[in-house]
């Protein structure tokens, strides 16, 4: 057993990777002998068709026979082809047919590729030739001549090659001998040879075994016994009028139809001339097919014929007559195709399921279809019905692909019924079909639709929190978590204030609600946008306005702006008593914040002294005199006018009008005398200005207080540093060279500095003694020490002029010292 070999590799036919078929073509022959156990061993197509080990398992590599019957299968842990069920050759191929082999594909997935494997069954030596009939009785006259052919039955042997039959041989070998020839189609015809006279009265029958041998190893054999029994003379043998005779019949022939007649003569008279016809040495096969008169030789079907079966019948048929001559003539009926098998079609590959963005040229299936017909008769087509936006494409020989040829749209169609028709070249063709249920799976490639562009609501003011404004719907095409449509608000500023303190939306049902009360006065109209976003991967959304317009409600009641209230004073408006008739005495100006009807205000006049003497514009809040003034009208008169706005239900503010009736302001005063004040107004005036001055008072002591603590800690630390100054180190100081603004630019004077201090004294004294040579610093401290006079000349290096005891008060003298009190 061993691989026979890589015949060939084909380029690539097809190509599928995620949604794209690869085929990749290749042709592997291996060879295996028959009869071999279960499980053993027939090819490593890992190895031979170059593949990656793990490929045979994540493919998911499979065996697909055309015929339906697995006669080897595949290890995908190995990547080994193994026997799956015992091979015989000789029920699997025609002893006729010198190689038999059987193929088959072997199919992996993502991406599909196709290979075809042959596997040639060898032949071993397991079958002995083998005789028709165990025991053969000829019938030959005495007076037969020698070098008479008897023909024989030829021993079978389904082996090929070697192990078929190789040789007869024939035992004893006094009178006869054996002469054999290949026949047109296989094996060969076995003759007798009359090889010496034969002799009736001496011996009336004869025995013989033939025996045929195959040429295998070992070799095998089979016999057959011969009796001849010996006749008394008859002079001439039956002729046939043809060697052979040849008829073609189409394999739809009826039973009993007449195919051919052979014909033979004998030149014999009486009885010796009578013939018969009979099978010589046929198998039961061909006697069931075919029927033979012996009178009249007429050759007649018997069964069914079947081109696929077998195109070609052999046989011999012998003429015998009465004295037990013979001849024989070899039969061969052809047997034509006709177009009696339709199509049949295997489904290799196929996914049901397949995604709407499959771009075009995507693979659904792949099948094979097999016409058993020859020729024409077994062409096939195949096809799919129009309308669908799939095709077929043959990549192998009798291998299809089912692929789409445009782009899918589940949301125009979900599911497809693919009607595959196969259809042979024949007359009439005959067709089968096969119809394949895809369904189109989603994919996100729809965003969220709102049912409307822009939405708009009205809202009442004063609303509650929590209050259901509106719902918004959007709709999604797609299917499933494609078309889950979740809600949001898009968080924007409006005028200062984010969308989501106003209002909250439900993320499933889409409805917005209020989070506060809306005033109408603060706030007339907003804008939000919300988003509908579905549960694709990734996520599409879409985007819509909605528009709240907040309408105003009668919450506010109209405020007067004019004649202004006061509590402090009494204001009022003079009217001449020589006033005509209309005079405008006053205008109630008031104002509504609310909008629309609710805004609409109307005056009256609710309160008057005399109601005769005034009136008020309904609309405009004049008040004017409605007649003329008399002598007898009271000088101070009292007005009360109501201003009521349109809402439901009206609110309405009142205001108190004092009108002089006179012509001079002394008159006035005297019906208006200074008003006290109002005791509780002018009470509560005086106590906030008590409190005021209490407050400012406190601050002020606070301040004072906080400025002398800090004054008094100040002190206190300098105090305690100059207790400790006779323990500080004596410093030289220098004084740097000032610039003399009258006079060279320097001062060129030398100073010679004497100091004196005390511990217990925060004063020093410093004698300053002109010198042209140099500087010196005495300092003397009245607690008994006296620094050191140091003679250092001003511009030496190593002093610092500016350095100088820390915390050390000096006070200067030139040419001078100074007093008791000291002076700086």
């Amino acid at each position: 057993m061993a691989v026979y070999g890589v015949l060939s590799r084909l380029s690539c036919a097809l190509f599928f990777c995620a949604h794209f078929l690869r085929c990749a073509s290749g042709q592997v022959r291996y060879s295996v002998p028959e009869e071999m156990p279960r499980g053993s061993f027939v090819g490593d197509i890992v190895k031979d068709l170059g593949l990656e080990p793990k490929r045979v398992t994540t493919g998911k590599a499979r065996i697909f026979t055309a015929s339906g019957r697995e006669y080897v299968e595949l290890d995908r842990d190995k990547g080994h082809i193994i026997v799956k069920e015992r091979m015989d050759r000789e029920l699997l191929c025609s002893s006729a047919t010198s190689t038999c082999s059987i193929s088959f594909e072997i199919i992996l997935e993502n991406p599909i590729e196709l290979y075809r494997v042959t596997v040639e069954i060898l032949d071993v030596n397991d079958n002995s030739p083998a005789f028709p009939r165990g025991e053969i009785q000829l019938e030959i006259s005495e007076s037969a001549s020698v070098g008479a052919r008897f023909s024989v039955d030829s021993a079978l042997d389904p082996d090929v090659g070697l192990n078929g039959i190789q040789s007869y041989s024939i035992h004893p070998t006094d009178h006869f001998s054996l002469k054999t020839q290949s026949r047109a189609g296989s094996g060969k015809n076995v003759e007798l040879v009359l090889q010496s006279p034969l002799d009736r009265e001496k011996e009336e029958h004869q025995y013989l075994t033939i025996t045929a041998a195959d040429g295998g190893n070992p070799k095998r054999s089979g016999t057959v016994k011969i009796r001849i029994v010996v006749l008394d003379i008859n002079d001439n043998a039956p002729v046939f009028k043809q060697n052979s005779y040849r008829v073609s019949v189409p394999e739809n022939t009826a039973k009993g139809t007449l195919l051919l007649t052979v014909n033979a003569t004998d030149a014999d008279t009486a009885s010796n001339a009578h013939i018969g016809y009979y099978f010589e040495h046929t198998t039961p096969k061909i006697r069931d097919l075919f029927s033979v008169d012996a009178s009249t030789g007429e050759i007649r079907l018997a069964g069914e014929l079947d081109f696929e079966d077998a195109s070609v019948h052999e046989f011999k048929l012998q003429a015998k007559d009465q004295g037990g001559l013979s001849d024989s003539s070899e039969v061969v009926i052809e047997v034509t195709d006709v177009n009696d098998n339709t199509p049949k079609i295997t489904l290799m590959s196929f996914s049901n399921t397949l995604p709407e963005n499959s771009p075009p040229g995507t693979v659904v299936a792949m099948i094979n279809v097999q016409d058993s017909d020859a020729e024409d008769n077994g062409k096939v087509t195949c096809s799919i019905d129009g309308g669908l936006p799939f095709s077929t494409e043959s990549s192998l020989n009798n291998y299809y692909s089912i692929m789409t040829d445009s782009s899918l749209d589940r949301e125009e169609k979900a599911e497809y019924n693919i009607t595959i028709t196969a259809r042979d070249g024949g007359h009439p063709p005959l067709s089968t079909t096969k119809t394949l249920w895809v369904k189109i799976s989603d994919i996100n490639d729809h965003s969220p639709q709102f049912e409307h562009e822009v939405y708009k609501a009205y809202v009442s003011e004063n609303n509650s929190p929590s209050l259901s404004l509106l719902r918004v719907k959007a709709h999604d095409a797609d299917l499933g978590a494609n078309a889950r449509v979740s809600y949001f608000i898009v968080d924007t500023d409006l005028n200062g204030a984010l969308a989501s303190s106003l209002v909250s939306i439900d993320a499933d049902s889409g409805v917005i609600y209020a989070v506060k009360s809306f005033d109408y006065e603060q706030l007339k109209s907003f804008c939000i946008t919300v988003k509908a976003q579905d549960g694709g991967s990734p996520p599409l959304s879409a985007n819509t306005s909605v528009n709240f317009i907040i309408q105003d409600q009668n919450d506010n009641a109209p405020q007067v702006l004019y004649p202004v209230q006061t509590a402090g004073s009494v204001l009022a408006e003079m009217v001449p008593r020589s006033a005509d008739v209309g005079y405008l005495v006053t205008k109630v100006v008031a104002v509504d914040v609310d909008s629309g009807q609710n805004a609409w205000l109307s005056y009256k006049l609710q309160k008057a002294t005399d109601r005769a003497l005034f009136e008020v514009g309904a609309q405009n809040g004049e008040i004017r005199t409605v007649r003329q003034v008399s002598d007898k009208d009271a000088v101070k008169q009292k007005l009360t006018v109501v201003v009521e706005d349109n809402g439901q239900p009206s609110r309405s503010a009142t205001v108190n009008i004092n009108v002089a009736v006179a012509d001079t302001f002394p008159e006035v005063l005297s019906e208006f005398p200074d008003p006290a004040h109002d005791k509780d107004y002018n009470d509560d005036l005086t106590f906030y200005l008590v409190l005021a001055l209490a407050v400012v008072s406190f601050l002020f002591i606070v301040s004072i207080i906080a400025i002398l603590s800090v004054k008094c800690y100040r002190w206190r630390r300098e105090r305690m540093f100059y207790k400790s100054g006779a323990n500080l180190p004596v410093i030289p100081y220098y004084p740097p060279l000032y610039a003399d603004v009258g006079g060279t630019g320097t001062l060129q004077h030398v100073y010679n500095y004497e100091v004196c201090g005390t511990a217990d004294s925060r004063k020093s004294d410093i004698k300053v003694v002109p010198s042209s040579s140099q500087s010196v610093l005495s300092m003397d401290f009245s607690g008994g020490r006296t620094g050191p006079r140091l003679n250092k000349h001003p511009a030496d290096p190593d002093v610092d002029p500016e350095q100088k005891p820390p915390n050390t008060d000096w006070r200067f003298t030139q040419n001078q010292r100074p007093g008791p009190s000291g002076s700086e």
